[in-house]
């Protein structure tokens, strides 16, 4: 029986959601097989955790603070010297309470859905620490600096676009792979408009927007929604909050907004809707793109997120703004635009099947 390790770290959910994705995805394809999912930072100890997950909780909903985000990503992933103090460090720290965890699970294949363990696990690798294979999943589109590890054995990346800045981060040694599986498998197939505003209760004439900040609903939601309700043709703006309560309290008493927490109905809400405008890239613009949902990316533009921003508009994928009047055009112009699903993503590889190749095969 295959025994597979899914490292995570809960920061949002876009480690987490991608996490719960893979291993569906291992349990319909090899019944038989044992998949752990264990979080990452925890493993890694109280410190790593504090700075990677504790520390962004506060600075990402303080706009006074958000500026250290951007000299974070800068000093540990874009200047050579002191990402190369930082990644050292990392493993130092990191790397015997990661090596613990493996020792515990005796897992045939280890799974990394996180940046910080991914470079620990390939580090490692490197060293001839770990003597079984280490996986990257990729969800990003950009910032490779930060997702992508020479010594993993394969980097599975949900963009085709990723491979060149992949290969020159982590070498030509990885096997760079793109696949799916990091979703909901409803992505993969054609959904009706009006039957999903149906099954949503959403009026069936007009338009609709969704407005996204991600699992912890961060970044101008607030104003986006304000910017979708100057549309005259908008008949819904769908706030898409995660866990923030917070937010959903302060959203616009207007009839036309609706808040949503939590949700696993991804699938239904981008088949509803005319456009998306979202904060933190990642996963949900993938989505919107197989759904053939305009993307817009407002609202954060930080350290990673300004990366992908700066990718979205290289290879034409989501249209970026900065103002929330630059915003108003943007959507006037996306509602005005044809949709066009994307559907060519269920013909990749599954992410599962690599990974059961691996925990079967070895490296």
């Amino acid at each position: 029986m295959p025994r597979v390790l899914i490292l995570t770290a809960s920061v949002g959910e876009g480690h987490d959601a991608p996490a719960r994705r893979l291993a569906e995805g291992l349990r319909a394809e090899a019944p038989d097989v044992d998949v752990v999912i264990e979080d990452g930072l925890d493993a890694m100890g109280t410190l790593i955790t504090a700075f990677s997950e504790s520390a962004p909780k506060v600075v990402f909903f303080h706009g006074t603070l958000r500026w250290l985000w951007d000299l974070a990503f800068f000093l540990f992933v874009r200047l050579a010297p002191s990402r190369a103090g930082g990644q050292l460090l990392l493993e130092r720290l990191g790397g015997p309470g990661l090596l613990r965890l493996i020792e515990r699970v005796q897992p045939d294949v280890i799974v990394s859905v996180y940046p910080q363990s991914t470079e620990v696990l390939g580090r490692l690798r490197r060293r001839g620490t770990l003597h079984i294979p280490a996986l990257a999943a990729v969800t990003d589109l950009a910032a490779m600096r930060y997702w992508a590890s020479r010594g993993i054995d394969v980097h599975l990346i949900t963009h085709p676009e990723s491979i060149p800045e992949v290969r020159h981060v982590a070498g030509s040694e990885t096997r760079i792979e793109p696949v799916r599986g990091f979703t909901d498998p409803r992505f993969y197939e054609a959904r009706d408009r009006t039957a999903a505003r149906e099954a949503l209760g959403l009026p069936r004439e007009g338009k609709i927007v969704l407005v996204s900040g991600g699992g912890w609903g961060v970044g101008d939601v607030v104003g986006a929604c304000d910017a979708a309700l100057e549309l005259t043709e908008v008949t819904r703006v769908v706030c898409l909050c995660g866990r923030n309560e917070e937010l959903l309290a302060a959203l616009p008493k207007d009839p036309r907004v609706l808040g949503v927490g939590f949700t696993d109905d991804m699938p239904e809400w981008m088949a509803a809707a005319d456009a998306l405008v979202h904060s933190t890239a990642g996963l949900t613009a993938l989505e919107a793109m197989m759904r053939g949902l305009p993307v817009i990316s407002y609202g954060w533009g930080r350290g990673h997120i300004r990366l992908n921003n700066h990718a979205f508009e290289r290879f034409d994928l989501a249209h970026v703004v900065t103002s929330r009047r630059d915003l108003v055009v943007a959507l006037r112009a996306a509602l005005a635009s044809t949709r066009k699903p994307d559907l060519s993503f269920a013909s990749l590889p599954s992410a599962a099947s690599l990974v059961l190749e691996y925990a079967r095969n070895g490296a």
